[in-house]
């Protein structure tokens, strides 16, 4: 009961703060259009980005990853690469300093001193890829199933994991790349590698790997489910970076674009 009540009481606590980041967006898309408007997809973007990060940790469909490892590894890969790309697109910096006023006018600046270290690809890289293969440790994903806040701690961790991951590939204002465009696509395959890995083992391991971590069931069942959950992030990643290495390459050797500088509007300040 009392593990019960410490669940909700997180996915009230994840909703109020999620509703807080929709309403600021929000105000800060309609501040910004008086002065450095954003497209209104951008603010699209943000709304479903967050929506999304409700669906995977706090919506009445959250609660059926504890019993099946198929729909836990669909949460995670739902954070990581829909939830974070479409938050990063939506430039939410600027959303979120122009919708928190004058408390907000230097988050920009602070940002860009803080993020030229934090943002650097090779640790966006190890971010994402070790919060992957960390939480598929047998131990940390008993953790997580047996405890709220160590549930909680998991769906955050795959989040910012995910925003980190993404941030050299989208680089939303004010970054500046640390490296050269031709860089991405190989960033980007490089990071199928240890997912592949990690979904061929639960795929073909012939075992139940979490079977102390998820709901008694038979062994038959528990193995169907890993193998699901295996094909589904082996397929599920390798499309997901994919398609953007391609773009990517596309785009490069396609007819030379200019520079992608600041918001319209927004000073140039550099990660």
């Amino acid at each position: 009961m009392h593990a019960t009540h410490q669940s909700m009481g997180l996915e009230l606590l994840v909703v109020g703060a999620l509703l807080l980041l929709a309403g600021v967006g929000v105000r800060g898309w309609v501040r910004g259009r008086r002065h450095r408007p954003l497209a209104g997809w951008r603010l699209a973007a943000w709304l479903a980005g967050l929506a999304l990060v409700w669906l995977a940790t706090a919506s009445p469909l959250a609660v059926l990853d504890r019993a099946l490892l198929t729909v836990h590894m669909l949460k995670h890969l739902v954070l990581m690469t829909v939830a974070a790309p479409l938050l990063l697109v939506s430039e939410p910096i600027a959303l979120l300093s122009s919708g928190l006023g004058r408390e907000g006018a230097r988050a920009p600046a602070v940002l860009a001193r803080l993020g030229r270290t934090v943002t650097h690809p090779v640790l966006c890289w190890l971010a994402g890829t070790a919060t992957v293969l960390a939480w598929h440790v047998p131990a940390a994903m008993s953790l997580a199933m047996h405890s709220a806040a160590g549930h909680a701690l998991q769906s955050a961790s795959f989040l910012v994991g995910g925003l980190l991951f993404w941030w050299p590939v989208v680089r939303p204002w004010p970054a500046r790349p640390h490296w050269t465009a031709w860089m991405v696509p190989l960033y980007l395959l490089l990071a199928t590698l240890p997912c592949d890995a990690l979904s061929a083992f639960l795929a073909f391991c012939g075992r139940p790997v979490y079977a102390a971590a998820l709901s008694a069931a038979p062994v038959e069942q528990l193995l169907a489910d890993q193998e699901r959950a295996g094909a589904l992030m082996w397929v599920w990643v390798t499309l997901v970076y994919l398609v953007p290495a391609v773009w990517y390459l596309l785009r490069l050797l396609g007819p030379t674009v200019p520079a992608r500088g600041a918001r319209p509007g927004g000073n140039r300040l550099s990660w």
